[in-house]
């Protein structure tokens, strides 16, 4: 794999890492390289700027959200969806890369979202106020924090679940200069999706885009030395991680869980999670609403938490600062993390 786009390298850390026969070896061999892999970017420069901000609240069928770990019968629980504005140094100078920049009102139409608030017919301007809270645009939060959309050299998303694209690289598009960073096999699973995923994808949310403007990644990638895009495959085939050093350590965002407590459900105060784990022996709770791989999902959920290492904030809980994290809610008690991380923000933006 080449680019012309000498801030992006492909990397080899974990190449056939997962190539043995039993599940057993695959996990010990990914286990084994994460660690060495998380040596190697503590090793590496911080990045300039790191900001995580709030954009929506929404509810999430608690059945996927803690695949069928939870004790409560809760029918859903609350997920926050942040932004991430992540500067770093690269050869040219420093570049910026937004992080799951969602169109929240586009998003709206996924269809299983929408059809969840459909059922509630004309109490659904009642209701939706109640259960979902929708904060700061996407053109606020970069206005806050001093970056103008001309400024984006990329965007990226861990997957492309609910993503509609259209308004930011589209024709007219609020990023006129931006590149969207893709693996291959997430941007032509979303082109050609069967029922199941069908669900979870914007309708229509990748038309009329163009490919110039897609740079669609055959594998690890790093952006300058600061920046790791890992194929984490699993919640979806083509799901990646991406991989911060920031000034506590290496942050690592992903949805193949929906929190800390997904990474350490031992340590959980979620109704049912530690429990769950003591039975079963799991050292995740998979985030499982299309399950397209769940072996593969939850090898890479051990990987990224491994990479990630434990939190100065709690060492308890390691350092996966998800795209999509469950917070407490007061229509459906019981549901509180044990730990969060709430906005963030590191560094001095460039």
């Amino acid at each position: 794999m080449s680019f012309a786009d000498p801030a992006l390298t492909p990397i080899d850390d974990f190449a056939g890492a997962r190539d043995a026969t039993a599940p057993t070896e695959r996990l010990r061999e990914v286990r084994r390289r994460a660690t060495r892999f998380r040596d190697k970017m503590l090793a590496a420069p911080r990045v300039t700027h790191y900001r995580s901000t709030e954009l929506v609240r929404f509810p999430y069928p608690a059945s996927y959200g803690f695949c069928n770990a939870l004790s409560v019968p809760t029918p859903y629980v609350h997920l926050v969806n942040r932004m991430f504005i992540v500067q770093f140094e690269a050869p040219g100078g420093i570049k910026t890369l937004l992080v799951s920049p969602s169109d929240v009102h586009a998003n709206a139409e996924t269809p299983n979202f929408k059809r969840m608030l459909e059922r509630f017919g004309p109490a659904r301007g009642l209701v939706e106020p109640l259960i979902s809270r929708r904060g700061p645009s996407v053109a606020s939060v970069l206005a806050q924090a001093g970056v103008m959309p001309s400024d984006v050299d990329y965007i990226t998303y861990d997957h492309l679940h609910t993503q509609d694209l259209r308004g930011w690289i589209g024709e007219g598009g609020l990023f006129p200069r931006a590149k969207l960073l893709v693996m291959r096999q997430e941007w032509e699973s979303a082109l050609g999706l069967l029922p199941p995923q069908r669900e979870w994808y914007c309708p229509h949310g990748l038309d009329d885009i163009d490919p110039a403007r897609v740079v669609l990644l055959e594998g690890d990638t790093m952006l300058g030395e600061s920046v790791a895009l890992l194929a984490t495959s699993g919640h979806t085939e083509g799901n990646h991680s991406i991989v911060c050093r920031t000034d506590e350590g290496l942050m690592v965002t992903s949805e193949n869980g929906i929190g800390p407590d997904a990474y350490a459900p031992e340590r959980s105060k979620v109704p049912g999670l530690a429990a769950y784990a003591r039975a079963t022996g799991m050292e995740c709770v998979l985030n499982g609403n299309t399950l397209e791989r769940g072996l593969d999902q939850y090898i890479s959920m051990v990987a990224e938490k491994t990479i990630a290492g434990p939190s100065e904030r709690d060492p308890r809980f390691p350092n996966m600062v998800c795209s999509s994290e469950v917070a407490a809610h007061w229509l459906f008690p019981g549901i509180r993390p044990t730990f969060g991380f709430g906005d963030l923000s590191f560094g001095t933006r460039a």
